[in-house]
């Protein structure tokens, strides 16, 4: 009898252990719920390290580029490059269609030519329209342009225009006048689901009275929204303009951009130099139209300096005499920019150097005509 007890008692030892062996083989396995506890407790500590950095990896992929590409935008390279140095993880997670547009190659490409607004008048100062390619030679830093590419007259490319009006009070007495006549010139000029403009209004610092539309009622309300007072930030202004909202500008093809600045030229309170001023737009491809509010009858320093931005970007200044030749001013710029000509070109030895080079646009085999254009650019930076 004992003999079968413990023979019984081995039996059941033996029958434990290997079904202890057996559960210790299997519980990885979530097929018990007992199982599955297990395994959560276990793995608990370690799933926050394992999701934290896929919720970080977008920020921990765009601060290595920072440093070497201080002016991309928040929304540009760095949220298409990170899927792509994140491949592997990426493909584990293919059921998520947002994923397969996320890691689309991004081409680059090497601009190895420079596009160039200018006009062309006669002796009279007449504008002349009906030229040719063959009719321009291309200097650039003073060496021939291994090839014009492109030519083509600008009469109904898609105007950006900005009108910038300086609201210090220095111009307080004839603001109200110079207000309507800008408002006739966006009237004449913003042609509806074509152009667009918006308005800046500067004293210390520029204000944005109507963003960017074609709707020439909501501008005229942007230009009566304008009031005069404070210091007069002219650079700033013109700075501003030019990056934050004509370059910044979305396109769906070439435009042309402009800016016409009512002012008197005097400056007190900019942050920005003439010369950065001028620099920005240059590197914008913006053409400035200065209107002096100067009505003494002679040039002083501030008709000098808008003299000065318009001639550098390939603009006019134009100096009227009267309050009542604002107005003519404004249908003479109206007439420019649908009298003018495109054309790009590939310098003869173009360096991703970030260097300025001069520009010169000749009309070859006729005699008095003048050319009117940006006197340079910026060639890009590696």
């Amino acid at each position: 009898m004992r003999a079968r007890n413990a023979l019984f008692l081995s039996g059941m030892a033996l029958l434990a252990a290997v079904v202890f062996a057996q559960g210790t083989e299997q519980n990885e396995l979530p097929s018990a719920p007992s199982a599955v506890q297990q395994q959560n407790k276990q793995q608990t500590p370690a799933n926050p390290p394992q999701t934290a950095p896929e919720t970080q990896e977008p920020a921990a992929q765009a601060s290595p580029q920072e440093p070497s590409q201080p002016q991309t935008p928040p929304t540009g390279q760095p949220a298409t490059e990170s899927p792509k140095s994140d491949s592997p993880k990426a493909n584990d997670k293919t059921s998520s269609p947002s994923t397969s547009e996320e890691t689309a190659p991004t081409i680059f490409r090497t601009v190895n030519e420079v596009n160039v607004v200018f006009t062309v008048t006669d002796k009279h100062g007449r504008y002349v329209k009906d030229l040719k390619k063959n009719d321009f030679k291309v200097l650039d830093d003073t060496r021939p342009a291994d090839e014009i590419r492109s030519f083509h007259n600008e009469t109904d490319l898609p105007l950006e225009v900005g009108l910038l009006v300086d609201a210090s009070n220095s111009v307080r007495d004839r603001f109200k006048f110079e207000q309507e006549s800008a408002i006739e010139f966006l009237n004449q000029t913003i042609r509806p689901r074509y152009d667009k403009a918006f308005v800046v209004g500067f004293d210390a610092t520029p204000e944005v009275t109507q963003d960017f539309t074609d709707n020439t009622e909501l501008l005229s309300r942007g230009v009566r929204a304008l009031r005069p007072g404070g210091g007069t930030a002219l650079y700033d202004a013109i700075y501003y303009a030019c990056r934050d909202k004509l370059l910044k500008a979305q396109q769906s093809g070439p435009v042309r951009r402009a800016i016409i600045l009512l002012s008197d030229g005097d400056d007190n309170q900019s942050h920005v130099s003439r010369e950065e001023a001028i620099d920005m737009a240059q590197r914008a491809e913006v053409i400035v139209y200065t209107i002096s509010t100067n009505i003494i009858g002679s040039k002083n320093k501030g008709d000098k300096i808008l003299e000065r931005i318009a001639n550098a970007t390939g603009g006019r200044p134009f100096f009227p005499f009267q309050i009542t030749d604002v107005a003519n001013a404004f249908a003479e710029i109206q007439d420019e920019l649908r009298s003018q000509y495109a054309l790009s070109y590939k310098p003869a030895d173009l360096k991703a150097d970030g260097r300025y080079h001069s520009i010169e646009i000749l009309a070859q085999n006729h005699k008095n005509l003048r050319v009117r254009s940006r006197r340079g650019y910026y060639a890009p930076a590696q």
